[in-house]
């Protein structure tokens, strides 16, 4: 009972809290279905008890909150529905649709006990929130901008977004650098968050800080290793799969799953199911090049062998045609010349006899104009002043003149002289 004191009745926190509890039970007697955002889920292992806290927002201001309670039993129930329709376990950051009473505790104040939570709900936000996202990059004109840019002929510089103890990458690693080919990649890590609403911020930041380092890679693969539908939420969201489609460097998404693509996948470069097919999307980019590279090499030494194969029979036939030629070339030119000897020869001999006979010829000439065959027979020489004399009017009367004869000469004067003009 409430006490009175100088005439005001003063009452106990207790008595206040109890009366608090009273009139809400009092109130809300049934259960209710309310829409909230579960910030975090508070599960705690050893108890198996959770303690959601529950928010509302706008324009991504906290409207409203409070705190909630999910027993063991109530919770074990609705995480095996999740896990049989979303193939994940309830998680914090989503949306939800749950049933829950009001109650009010005087030690631990107003709080919300659920006792059922509608998993078909949650895959209706995401969608709502993806198609959202969609309509967005699509008015903006971004949607399929990082689809356009040009993809290297051999992607070998690669920056990767995941987590490093990840499944999924330690099964990309495996493929890539284990492939048969011997084809060498360079990777590098950039840790971040990949589930739930925190993974949003974590690539954003990774992203921003590979965009002033374009010039070291070839593309940006984000690695994950698998989850169902709400596990990837943050992956229709809208921030996130902007980041993506501006990106200036093609992005890759392998983050494992088959089911609805998400946004972040829609405008990525490149999207494979799963971290291994994304291995293999990049070994077939070498594929692409080596293979035409082999076929061009092997055309090559196909043909050089070929060609070198024409070259050695045309230059065996040259040979073989040049020693031929040059054994006939030879046989005809010792003919030649053997025929040239025996020419030379006759003319040598013919020449000799002729200039024999010419100069026995010329002998006789000789022999015939020895002034002594002239004197023997009968002929003299005339002399005048040692000069011998020819014609008549080299003389002049009172001359003195020598007449040789072949037995002897004698000398007179010319005393009359008398010329013979009919000479």
């Amino acid at each position: 009972m409430p006490e009175v004191i100088d005439s005001k009745t003063i009452f106990s926190l207790l008595e206040v809290t109890r009366s608090i509890q009273k009139t809400i039970a009092d109130r809300y007697k049934n259960l209710y279905w309310i829409k909230a955002e579960m910030n975090k889920l508070n599960h705690y292992s050893h108890s198996g008890h959770c303690y959601p806290e529950l928010v509302e927002k706008k324009d991504g201001k906290i409207v409203a909150e409070i705190r909630s309670i999910l027993w063991k039993t109530d919770f074990q129930r609705i995480n095996q529905q999740f896990i049989k329709l979303l193939n994940e376990p309830l998680r914090d950051g989503i949306t939800m649709l749950f049933q829950a009473g009001i109650s009010y505790d005087p030690m631990y104040g107003l709080s919300l006990r659920i006792v059922d939570i509608d998993p078909t709900f949650v895959l209706g936000e995401l969608e709502r929130e993806k198609k959202e996202s969609i309509l967005k990059l699509q008015q903006e004109g971004i949607f399929d901008t990082n689809k356009k840019l040009p993809f290297p002929a051999v992607p070998k510089r690669l920056a990767i977004i995941s987590v490093e103890t990840s499944k999924g990458l330690s099964d990309f690693y495996k493929i890539i650098n284990n492939n048969p080919w011997g084809y060498r990649f360079e990777t590098t890590l950039y840790p971040a968050l990949l589930q739930g609403d925190k993974s949003i911020p974590s690539i954003i930041k990774q992203l921003s800080l590979l965009a002033e380092r374009t010039d070291k890679y070839d593309a940006v693969a984000i690695i994950r290793g698998g989850g169902g539908e709400v596990g990837l939420s943050s992956y229709n969201n809208y921030f996130l799969a902007k980041a993506i489609a501006i990106f200036p460097l093609p992005v890759l998404t392998g983050i494992g799953h088959s089911t609805n693509e998400t946004v972040s996948e829609m405008v990525a470069y490149k999207n494979a199911i799963t971290p291994s097919e994304l291995a293999d999307f990049l070994i077939q980019k070498f594929h692409n090049f080596a293979i035409p590279l082999d076929q061009s090499r092997e055309k090559l030494i196909y043909f050089s062998k070929q060609q070198f194969s024409r070259e050695r029979t045309s230059i065996a036939q040259s040979m073989q045609q040049i020693s031929w030629s040059s054994k006939n070339k030879i046989a005809s030119e010792k003919h030649g010349i053997l025929i040239l000897t025996q020419r030379l020869q006759l003319f040598s001999d013919q020449f000799l006899r002729e200039k024999q006979a010419s100069i026995e010829h010329l002998g006789r000439l000789v022999k015939l104009a020895d002034p002594a065959q002239l004197l023997k027979r009968g002929f003299s020489i005339t002399r005048t002043n040692g000069k011998i004399v020819t014609h008549i009017n080299q003389l002049r009367v009172g001359d003195q003149i020598e007449t040789i004869f072949i037995d002897g000469k004698i000398t007179g004067t010319v005393t009359h002289k008398e010329e013979d003009h009919g000479q």
